[in-house]
């Protein structure tokens, strides 16, 4: 194996890459969820006609969120480089990756938590209004619980996409499989490399893929 194809395959290498891959999409995505979905639900309360409506308020999120999301992701790691070295101490590595993935991430998944949102019927939370419910106890019992779903089934596709995310950030030398096959299957003409850490990209992708779906119709109790 070692004299055909596979000659410039690292094996040790690779399993690092690996696993700095998933340090970086588990990291991100926590941060990402725990960001997100304060901000999903603070778009849908503040929007016309909520029980939370502020315009101003929604506006200036919407424009926040809009912003971010319309910088591609490349062009953000390059961009956030001070900000990143004056919180991390350094712009490398998985350390270096984490804030420029959540800045481009959360965004995202909080317009995904808004539309699960909208999602519920406005006779539902009328009903917990008159019930006495407060905004608290309607977010934490009525709102949340309902949507999970389809929080679940996007908190799958943010996870997918914060893999093309971590691959990306290998441009700027952050690591994991992105780098390996920048630095090996790209600039060195290394086709085997190219092949393999695409390979292992293409089975995270469908592993999350599937676990997202099955938990997704785990909550589901409609």
């Amino acid at each position: 194996m070692q004299d055909g194809f596979f000659q410039n395959i690292s094996w040790p290498d690779i399993g690092q890459a690996t696993f700095d891959t998933l340090l970086m999409l588990g990291g991100s995505l926590l941060l990402t969820l725990i960001l997100g979905i304060p901000l999903g639900v603070l778009l849908f309360l503040t929007a016309r006609g909520q029980i939370g409506q502020s315009l101003i308020a929604n506006r200036l999120l919407g424009v926040i969120v809009n912003i971010l999301r319309s910088i591609p992701f490349v062009i953000l790691l390059i961009v956030m480089i001070p900000l990143t070295l004056a919180m991390m101490g350094t712009s490398l590595g998985v350390a270096g990756a984490i804030p420029p993935l959540v800045a481009g991430a959360a965004p995202f998944y909080a317009r995904l938590v808004e539309t699960a949102l909208r999602d519920i019927p406005r006779s539902t939370i009328e009903a917990a209004q008159a019930m006495g419910a407060t905004r608290l106890q309607i977010i934490g019992k009525v709102l949340l619980p309902e949507a999970l779903p389809g929080l679940v089934s996007g908190a799958t596709v943010t996870a997918i996409a914060l893999v093309s995310f971590t691959a990306m950030a290998g441009v700027v030398g952050a690591g994991g499989l992105g780098d390996l096959a920048i630095r090996y299957g790209y600039q060195r003409f290394q086709a085997d490399v190219m092949l393999v850490t695409v390979a292992l990209l293409v089975l995270l992708v469908q592993l999350i893929q599937w676990s997202g779906d099955w938990l997704a119709r785990r909550v589901d109790h409609r």
